[in-house]
């Protein structure tokens, strides 16, 4: 064994201890602050990583890609699968047949003849005894008006009715006057329109003066029928003065009654209770249940169409099968009326009168609500299709006409056409059939074929 020389130990350290015969142990680093691994990615990418994230957008794209040729493989054989196969449509056969083209609309029934008795002069009715429903003849008492409380009398108002009174008189006597005047006049004119007759048939007067004599004879009688009104007016206005007197001096203990104007049934009260009511204030509604009308309010440009004496059919009444009926007028005067959907329309009542007999229709009283089907044209044999078959094409009509199972489109012209039947006069023929409803599948040469259960 050799000796090995010993190295100094670095400053700092402590000097191991001198050993014979063994290795020296590794020195061992000195204590200090632990470095973690710098976790920040580089700066810059590598090219491998570039290179990476290219290849990923081009798979990326090539998916794509091949998704939407999916897609589109996918609709274009959808469509060719669809045109392979015939369309399933309702197919309708165009023949002859009776049309007949009418309005449709709701009306109300109304009393023809309906009479609103009023009070004649201001009082205080009586709680009238009738109700509606109830009938009354011509003449019967309806109700009994009393005067209203009298006010306090004073010798000014007495003296100014006494002086009514006697002015009445003298107009009267004045008015009989005039038409004892009247009367004489009349007379003369008679005589000299006879003298001129008289000399004109011999020739010894002009035609002239006969005429002026005809005249003045037509012209004093006329003066006389007035002259004798004018005394019955006199009368009238000297007894009306002479009731004002009465009921200043009597205090109003009078009562007037008011009667019936007609045989009819009571169809409404306004003033039931007692109590005052004015001049013409309305009292109750007469008239007669079985003379009914029904109103129906038609647009203008439908009621152009209709004509007095039409026919019509009124529906939904509340019977069994419907009613028969006729236009009897159609009123010049339109209106103006909100419909369901908040637009103007112009509308106009046509007045209807029922054909049958009362006791047929006697349970439809004063504004019920009826359906009525005015008749407007009507034919016998008429070439016709579904209104479902027939649309619009630009300015025109056209339908699809099935031929050698194919839909052709036709060109049309239509006539007379009612919610369910159109008149046909060119482009189709008897015994050809057309698609009913018509959706988008249905084109020109397309291949078509009927639904099951038509």
């Amino acid at each position: 064994m050799t000796d090995q020389p010993v190295r100094p130990a670095p400053s700092g350290t402590a000097a191991p201890p001198a050993t014979t015969g063994a290795p020296a142990p590794a020195p061992v680093p000195a204590p200090g602050p632990a470095r973690l691994p710098d976790a920040r990615p580089p700066l810059t990418a590598s090219p491998a990583s570039r290179s990476h994230a290219v290849s990923n957008r081009v798979r990326v794209w090539a998916y794509r890609g091949v998704a939407v040729l999916l897609a589109a493989a996918l609709a274009i054989g959808l469509t060719l699968a669809l045109q392979s196969k015939p369309v399933p449509v309702e197919l309708a056969t165009v023949e002859r047949g009776p049309l007949r083209v009418t309005v449709d609309e709701d009306g109300r029934t109304r009393v023809k003849d309906r009479y609103t008795v009023s009070a004649p002069l201001a009082g205080s009715v009586g709680r009238l005894w009738l109700h509606a429903g109830d009938s009354v003849k011509r003449g019967d008492v309806l109700a009994r008006i009393l005067p209203l409380a009298t006010p306090l009398l004073d010798p000014r108002a007495r003296a100014e009715a006494e002086a009514r009174v006697a002015g009445a008189d003298a107009a009267r006597r004045q008015a009989e006057a005039g038409a004892a005047r009247a009367e004489a006049a009349a007379a003369y004119a008679v005589r000299e329109a006879a003298r001129e007759r008289t000399l004109f048939s011999q020739g010894a007067t002009s035609r002239q003066l006969l005429d002026q004599a005809e005249l003045a004879e037509r012209s004093r009688a006329e003066e006389a029928t007035s002259a004798r009104f004018g005394v019955r007016v006199a009368q009238y206005e000297l007894e009306v003065a002479r009731a004002a007197l009465r009921r200043l001096s009597t205090g109003g203990a009078e009562q007037l009654e008011v009667r019936s104007p007609v045989d009819g049934v009571v169809l409404r009260i306004m003033q039931e209770s007692e109590g005052p009511v004015p001049a013409g204030g309305p009292l109750l509604e007469l008239g007669d249940p079985a003379a009914l009308e029904i109103v129906v309010d038609v647009l203008t440009s439908d009621a152009v169409g209709i004509t007095p004496g039409a026919s019509v059919s009124i529906e939904r009444w509340g019977g069994d099968s419907a009613l028969r009926g006729h236009v009897r007028t159609v009123e010049p005067s339109a209106f103006t009326r909100l419909s369901a959907l908040g637009v103007e329309e112009q509308r106009v009542n046509v007045l209807v009168d029922l054909d049958q007999p009362h006791a047929r229709w006697a349970a439809l009283g004063d504004g019920f609500r009826v359906e009525a089907r005015i008749l407007v044209w009507q034919a016998d044999s008429v070439l016709q299709a579904p209104a479902g078959a027939i649309f619009r094409q630009g300015q025109g009509w056209a339908a699809y006409r099935v031929e050698e199972g194919r839909a052709r489109l036709r060109p049309v012209r239509i006539g007379r056409q009612t919610g369910a039947r159109v008149q046909i006069l060119d482009g189709l023929a008897p015994g050809d059939q057309v698609v009913v409803y018509p959706g988008d599948l249905v084109t020109d040469g397309r291949e078509v074929r009927a639904r099951e259960g038509t």
